[in-house]
């Protein structure tokens, strides 16, 4: 298993990201929310985790070693793969999960692109006993369990990290806002790697 990797990042795309390993250029699916934090040119650690198929090798990476750990324990339940489980992390930080299985929180499943509300119910039943507690108390929990950051804000850092000038960044937001404001008038989490491809669609058509 590659537990991580470690290196400068070579490219950033909207949903992959390309350390440089040892003269090699290994590519790496991750959250928008990962993403941000990846800069061209500067020294990465990604957790990861290996997902074999008979046609393809897939490395998946994470921000640190809980996220990996979520990011497994999510597939051990029927009908999640890694595309699934990467979405639920897409939209809920690992505690922000644990606290919707803990508390039977239908709504926040069904918020991740994909998740019906029988598929949410069948996912609490079946991950109530695995992921467990939130790591967090107190003050801490609430501010781990609240979620990813404002869509506007992870979607700006996102693109930062793409090598867009700050004023295109904020350009392509608000390109982007209708869709973000259908998504919380309906009550579910706007899908940031869906905001973030329209995003980049809105700034080629403008360059």
């Amino acid at each position: 298993m590659i537990a991580f990797v470690s290196g400068p990042v070579a490219a950033i795309a909207p949903g992959s990201a390309v350390v440089e390993v040892g003269g090699f250029g290994v590519a790496v699916q991750c959250t928008p929310d990962t993403l941000s934090g990846l800069r061209l040119g500067e020294q990465a650690r990604l957790a990861t985790s290996l997902v074999v198929r008979e046609d393809s090798l897939t490395l998946y990476g994470f921000a640190d070693d809980d996220e990996r750990q979520v990011f497994e324990l999510l597939q051990t339940a029927s009908g999640v793969g890694p595309r699934l489980a990467q979405a639920m992390l897409a939209v809920h930080r690992p505690d922000a999960l644990r606290l919707a299985v803990s508390t039977g929180d239908e709504k926040a499943l069904t918020a991740v692109p994909g998740i019906g509300k029988k598929g949410a119910q069948k996912l609490l039943l079946e991950l109530r006993d695995r992921l467990g507690e939130p790591l967090g108390t107190g003050a801490a929990a609430r501010a781990k369990t609240s979620g990813p950051a404002a869509w506007s804000e992870q979607l700006h850092t996102a693109l930062i990290g793409l090598g867009y000038a700050p004023r295109e960044a904020d350009e392509a937001v608000a390109a982007v806002g209708p869709q973000a404001e259908e998504a919380l008038a309906a009550g579910t989490a706007p899908p940031v790697p869906q905001l973030l491809r329209a995003a980049l669609q809105s700034l080629n058509r403008t360059r």
